[in-house]
């Protein structure tokens, strides 16, 4: 049975609107008045397609979103439905980046607000880490590129492939013998084209390569955004993923902050663009096949080694992020105990209190006590 557009659109903007929470409480949102509710799907085919785009690049809340409003009104549906799901987020983040440009803002609120961002990605570090490091090998290629990553400043899509690839091989091994990883340098070749075109690519590149949901973008954005173009500093960046973490939409809204301090407004919104082009692209058009490659016990080794390594290069990024916002005692202490709370409690809001508690802590530890 369809619906209309218009319907479509509303019902995926208000959930747009009230996806605070992370992932998991947009998937729990939209899987309760979907699934449970409206029977668009039967458990067992949103389960198939949760796992598959678990495992593929992008968000996998708003693909899920862009799948089920195909599922109800075709392919505008699906496109009403991301863009329903991504606007209102989309809205306050170009809103918030250009007040953070323009007017400043209050750095006393993010010193509380950056140590609960090192928290978020440290608890990501575990949750990846139970879904997809799940025996010796894989543990080993986690490590492998933290370390290359860290201390070696090995390449990001390096270090993805020759993970992937090393998984792949011991598979293969009649013995299951080990295969090593060793870091290679690459030589990095900066071409001289338009902001927009490089912000744009910048964008895509992130889409298309954030696999296991939306924290594979920290890593990689830093590496290109702060580290190879220098368009924004570490605490600026530090900064957009704190504003990010309290805004309704997927984390990967940060990119949008990104963009905005590349270039403006404009730069802005070819970044988002880029980063959620094929989050809508691959369910729209792919879905069918995406399956099949996700359920492919061929390539399944493959797929498995890159989420492995993804799970290192997110603790590397966790120590980075330690690094930059942990400057003293105080700090840390709202780090652990932000870290604590969301290892503990698991409520759709749980996410949104501890950025915004560790925010008005930080605030009044500023004004009281440091």
């Amino acid at each position: 049975m369809s619906e209309s557009r218009g319907a479509i659109f509303l019902r995926f903007l208000r959930f747009g609107a009230l996806a605070w929470g992370g992932p998991a409480a947009q998937i729990a949102m939209v899987r309760h008045e979907c699934v449970e509710e409206e029977r668009w799907m039967d458990e067992e085919e949103f389960a198939r397609t949760l796992a598959v785009y678990q495992v593929l690049p992008g968000p996998e809340a708003h693909e899920l979103c862009v799948h089920l409003g195909m599922v109800r009104g075709g392919r505008p549906g699906g496109f009403l439905a991301g863009l329903g799901f991504m606007l209102p987020g989309l809205i306050l983040m170009v809103a918030l980046s250009a007040l953070y440009v323009e007017v400043g803002v209050d750095q006393d609120l993010f010193y509380g607000l950056q140590a609960a961002v090192a928290a978020l990605v440290a608890m990501a570090v575990v949750r990846l880490g139970r879904a997809f490091v799940t025996d010796r090998a894989l543990a080993a290629l986690a490590v492998a590129a933290f370390a290359a990553t860290l201390f070696l400043g090995a390449n990001f899509l390096l270090v993805l492939a020759l993970a992937g690839l090393a998984y792949w091989t011991w598979r293969r091994l009649p013995l299951g013998g080990a295969a090593s990883v060793s870091p290679l340098g690459v030589l990095v070749l900066a071409a001289a084209v338009p902001l927009g075109a490089s912000v744009f690519w910048v964008g895509l590149q992130t889409g298309l390569l954030t696999f296991g949901g939306a924290y594979t973008a920290v890593p990689f954005l830093q590496e290109r955004a702060v580290d190879g173009h220098g368009w924004l500093t570490e605490d600026e960046f530090l900064d957009g993923l704190a504003i990010s973490g309290i805004l309704p939409a997927p984390l990967i809204i940060f990119s949008t902050f990104v963009g905005y301090l590349a270039g403006g407004l404009g730069a802005s919104l070819l970044m988002t663009l880029g980063v959620f082009l094929p989050a809508f692209l691959f369910p729209l058009f792919l879905h069918e096949r995406l399956v099949a490659v996700a359920g492919d016990d061929r390539l399944r080794p493959f797929l498995l080694g890159v989420a492995a390594a993804v799970v290192g290069l997110i603790a590397a990024v966790t120590v980075d992020l330690l690094d930059a916002s942990v400057p003293d005692v105080p700090s840390a202490l709202l780090a652990l105990g932000a870290f604590a709370v969301l290892y503990r409690v698991h409520g759709k809001l749980t996410v949104l209190w501890v950025m915004l508690g560790c925010g008005l802590l930080g605030a009044l530890l500023q004004l009281t006590v440091l």
